[in-house]
């Protein structure tokens, strides 16, 4: 039995698709009389069975050396294109992280999509979702993973514009999915390029080529470029980061996946090229910088943002830019430790956050208050998926911040002060949403806020609790450090940033006017960081005015030039097909005198030729 489970292993991501196919007749509409929920059922116990069989395979795969799975594609001459999946404890651990994430954002879906006619297409959704993100975790191809970083691309424009009758949707969905395409179409690329270096698109084939490869400066440095730009584009990291913020527009259960392992999903990829991309310095510096400008840029913007949801995606932006850091920097263990603190603390966060849109059907922070007494699950998790994102002691962020600021506390004091700072602003922003949220007198969108009801608290609830069993769970894996080896300063300091920023966002005087100021040094200062450093407007003056002006030429030149060009041919057929009719007598022997003069002047025409250039 358990030599079946490990060998049938690579079936855990085809149980979200299985899922997501079974779902059609009711997303498509033509089963009607059972309602959408039976579709809602099946990609949960999908879900359920993908947890199930992970959980049995990690525990047969832990301590245990990698086994490897080899599906031959397409093998013609010296081309073998093989699709290889690695299971091992880190890869069906992140399986299980995924599965898990999703099912209790499938069981808050249940009750937040309740009223909604499309529900069944959303499950749908959210089992393609599932499934692609579960194929990357276990992925040791870089062509698979390419495909389902593809097919994460096509779930997030789905998922995005899936309330598509709202006109602000259907642009949100579209700029997601151009962005995220830049990223992919310079990453395959990377891949073309790769796959004809080292003849191979496996992992393990390319670490052993990056041991000895010999690449130019140039070579290495545009190979290590272009295979940064896909995570760059999926993690929405600087300058690709401006999607996630429009992401929001779509439904809350899908944001909860989307902002917590969605966007690790390209951090996981960007730490498995690790090897690849040290051949790079060019690439390893360019990640470290994308990742310093958008950790502490996000965290900036966020503090201006009144929409509750973009107020915490923009943390997701600053967060996964502390991931980019540890892969330039090549502390994998660091980035891996994040990733996991991040998305189990985010993924409550946004939870708690959909628990209060459903509730007020709102999310302008300045309509919100006193939700505290009125909700207190959703205060609790709130509270609990803050403090395990800001590194408080003992929770999960609180040791992924630990071992990054050890890693870099002796060689890079910069890098450790915008880890600190990050810390800092993230515990401002999160405490200044939780006052103009919870606390204060209520509004009139929250005076008779109920708490929501079990089908989302169920959820709510185990996830507060897995977010504070985060340390047993790291306790238990063998993660968490001696008492004895713990850098006493470095602690000190990830305590002090928290905890200041947590202090002056208790103390910062928030009207409800605050965030429309109508003094001058502060207005400027708020709509510099409310619209983003004006990012968008930057791009529509440079890439989208020169992208414009290029198809206004090239739609002048095909118009007046290769049209005028086609046309003129077909005149001069025309014109010479009219001429030929009146020379066409019907006489043989004036045909053969034709034919013997043509032959005759070509004959000639080639020995002149030949007699010029011998």
């Amino acid at each position: 039995m358990n030599e079946f489970l490990l060998q049938s292993s690579w079936w855990i991501p085809f149980y979200g698709l299985i899922g997501a196919v079974v779902t059609l007749p009711w997303s498509t509409g033509v089963v009607r009389r059972t309602g959408p929920r039976p579709a809602a059922y099946f990609n949960l116990l999908m879900t359920l069975a993908a947890f199930i069989h992970g959980a049995f395979v990690f525990r047969l795969t832990w301590n245990q050396p990698p086994y490897e799975i080899i599906f031959h594609w397409l093998n013609a001459l010296d081309l073998d294109l093989s699709l290889t999946v690695e299971i091992s404890a880190i890869t069906i651990a992140a399986t299980e992280l995924i599965a898990g994430l999703s099912l209790l954002a499938q069981l808050f879906a249940l009750g937040y999509m309740e009223k909604d006619w499309a529900m069944a297409r959303f499950f749908a959704l959210m089992g393609f979702f599932e499934g692609a993100m579960s194929g990357i975790a276990i992925s040791d191809s870089l062509l698979l993973t390419y495909g389902l970083l593809e097919m994460l691309t096509l779930s997030t424009y789905l998922l995005v514009g899936f309330w598509y009758a709202q006109p602000l949707v259907v642009t949100a969905a579209r700029d997601a999915f151009l962005t995220k395409r830049v990223g992919d179409i310079l990453l395959l690329m990377g891949v073309v390029a790769l796959a004809t270096q080292a003849n191979s698109v496996n992992f393990p084939e390319l670490y052993i080529w990056a041991e000895d490869a010999q690449l130019t400066p140039i070579a290495s440095a545009l190979l290590g470029l272009a295979l940064i730009a896909g995570p760059i584009g999926k993690c929405a990291q600087f300058p690709l980061h401006l999607w996630l913020d429009e992401a929001m527009e779509g439904p809350s259960p899908a944001s909860i996946l989307r902002n917590s392992v969605v966007v690790s999903c390209g951090a996981y990829v960007l730490i498995k090229l690790q090897p690849i991309l040290a051949l790079s310095p060019v690439a390893l510096t360019t990640l470290v910088v994308i990742g310093s400008v958008t950790a502490v840029g996000a965290s900036l913007v966020a503090l201006a943002q009144i929409d509750i949801k973009r107020a915490l995606s923009h943390t997701t932006s600053a967060y996964l830019g502390l991931v980019f850091i540890a892969v330039g920097m090549q502390w994998s263990g660091f980035a891996l430790m994040l990733l996991l603190a991040h998305a189990i603390a985010k993924a409550l966060l946004f939870m708690s956050v959909g628990s209060i849109i459903y509730t007020t059907v709102s999310q302008d922070l300045t309509e919100m208050g006193g939700l505290a007494t009125r909700m207190p699950a959703t205060t609790t998790a709130y509270l609990v998926g803050a403090a395990g994102l800001i590194g408080l002691l003992p929770l999960g962020g609180f040791w992924a911040l630990r071992l990054g600021i050890d890693d870099l506390w002796y060689t890079h004091p910069l890098l450790v002060a915008i880890l600190l700072l990050v810390n800092g602003l993230t515990a401002l922003n999160l405490t200044r949403v939780f006052r103009l949220v919870f606390g204060g007198e209520p509004q009139a969108k929250t005076r008779r806020a109920p708490e929501v009801p079990w089908a989302m608290a169920v959820p709510l609830v185990s996830l507060t609790i897995v977010t504070l069993s985060v340390p047993l769970m790291l306790q238990r894996l063998s993660l968490l450090p001696s008492w004895d080896y713990l850098n006493l300063p470095a602690v000190g300091l990830i305590v002090v940033s928290g905890a200041a920023g947590c202090l002056v966002g208790s103390t910062l005087g928030l009207q409800r006017t605050w965030s429309r100021s109508v003094k001058a040094p502060i207005k400027f200062i708020q709509d510099l960081l409310a619209y983003d450093f004006y990012v968008d407007r930057l791009y529509r003056l440079t890439v989208v005015f020169a992208v414009e002006q290029f198809s206004k030429l090239t739609a002048w030149f095909d118009r007046f030039v290769v049209d005028g060009f086609v046309n003129l041919v077909g005149l001069a057929a025309i014109f010479s097909g009219q001429s030929l009719k009146y020379s066409s007598g019907g006489q043989s022997q004036l045909y053969v005198l034709t034919i013997v003069l043509g032959v005759n002047i070509f004959l000639f025409v080639i020995g002149w030729f030949l007699y010029i250039h011998p």
